[in-house]
């Protein structure tokens, strides 16, 4: 009241001018024009589903209804979901759809409070697990399950006037056709729309990719994914980032294990990671039931983080004794991008017996 009060008794453009100042003294200096969560992997599996429910839809209902939870409550404006949502592994249709279903209403709740849904394959979407001629188990993806992903998720990849309605901001540069061409450099072999995508949202780009695409498992799509950024990049996007199942380069938290990622095709891995470096990206990832965030050409000069948060229910790659306590952790990534275009990244997780959320790590990108 007295601040009030003395404004009052100042000549009218000596009050409106300290007005002015006093409104943008209360504004962020640097404030925040895009935020997004991350995390992938919530799906169960059969032997292991904790209730009779989560037999049925194969789901880690508990860790995925309270990620999404704290999540809401952070209010990001896009949730990206980095795969392996559904357990999949199947392309009988009736299965597919019952677990495609369970996760959408479990996500739905997010559309109606601020946060876009943005879905990204993963293997156990894109593949079929079955035997070979010699008794062996393979996992392929085959173009029916690429088709029964579009059915179930093709109207978030992207309903663009959605897109503003949930959030408030604009979500441009979406194209179907901007994807992988089948023949081309990344060994495409059906089409890749709605499964590699890209927009522009809030200054920054983002790009989703497919790292099983048919008849070429295992791969990310280094070539489309340089020229999608330059573009980007042509526009004006001031930050890039991709979205992904697989990760480059695997997380090795214990003694023996084999790659798992992109870097079991090491010049794959390493053409992907090129693009990172080039455009000061970062990738975001799941496949591994685990958080790590590593720069992994740190050593050579690279600064490009890879974002492993794979951790959103499923059963944990670490065993117990394996790696350090935080790698049986559920946990999630916040995002938040300034109009600066610094970045700050949060990673949350709680334990396996469901005690007090912690900060896992924080990253100024």
């Amino acid at each position: 009241m007295r601040l009030r009060a003395s404004l009052y008794r100042l000549p009218a453009g000596a009050a409106l001018l300290m007005a002015l100042g006093l409104a943008q003294a209360a504004r962020p200096a640097d404030p925040v024009v895009m935020s997004f969560a991350t995390v992938g992997d919530s799906r169960a599996d059969p032997d292991s589903a904790a209730t009779r429910q989560d037999k049925v839809y194969l789901q880690n209902t508990r860790a995925l209804a309270r990620i999404l939870r704290e999540i809401q409550a952070a209010r990001p404006k896009a949730l990206f979901f980095n795969g392996d949502m559904i357990m999949g592994y199947t392309d009988d249709k009736p299965t597919l759809y019952r677990q495609y279903a369970y996760w959408r209403g479990m996500v739905a709740g997010l559309m109606e409070a601020g946060t876009y849904v943005v879905p990204v394959s993963g293997n156990h979407e894109m593949q079929h697990k079955g035997k070979d001629a010699g008794g062996k188990t393979v996992k392929i993806a085959r173009p029916g399950n690429e088709q029964l992903w579009r059915e179930n998720m093709g109207d978030l990849i992207l309903d663009t006037a959605r897109w503003k309605e949930v959030t408030g901001i604009e979500a441009t540069a979406f194209d179907p056709a901007n994807a992988p061409a089948v023949g081309g450099p990344d060994q495409i072999q059906s089409s890749q729309s709605q499964l590699s995508y890209s927009f522009d949202a809030g200054g920054s780009h983002f790009a989703v990719i497919n790292t099983d695409p048919v008849g070429n498992d295992g791969h990310g799509p280094a070539n489309w994914l340089a020229e999608d950024f330059r573009q980007a990049r042509a526009r004006g996007a001031k930050r890039f980032f991709a979205f992904g199942h697989k990760p480059a380069y695997t997380y090795f938290f214990k003694d023996g294990m084999e790659p798992d990622g992109m870097d079991i095709y090491p010049d794959n891995a390493k053409a992907f990671w090129d693009v990172m470096e080039q455009f000061g990206a970062t990738y975001f990832c799941g496949h591994q039931h685990i958080f790590n965030a590593q720069q992994p050409a740190r050593a050579s000069g690279g600064s490009a983080w890879q974002v492993m948060v794979g951790s959103g229910g499923s059963p944990f790659s670490a065993k117990p004794g394996d790696g350090v306590p935080r790698d049986r952790m559920y946990a999630w990534a916040v995002a938040r991008i300034h109009a600066s275009g610094k970045v700050h990244v949060d990673v949350y997780g709680f334990d396996e017996h469901y005690g007090k959320t912690a900060r896992l790590k924080s990253l100024d990108l």
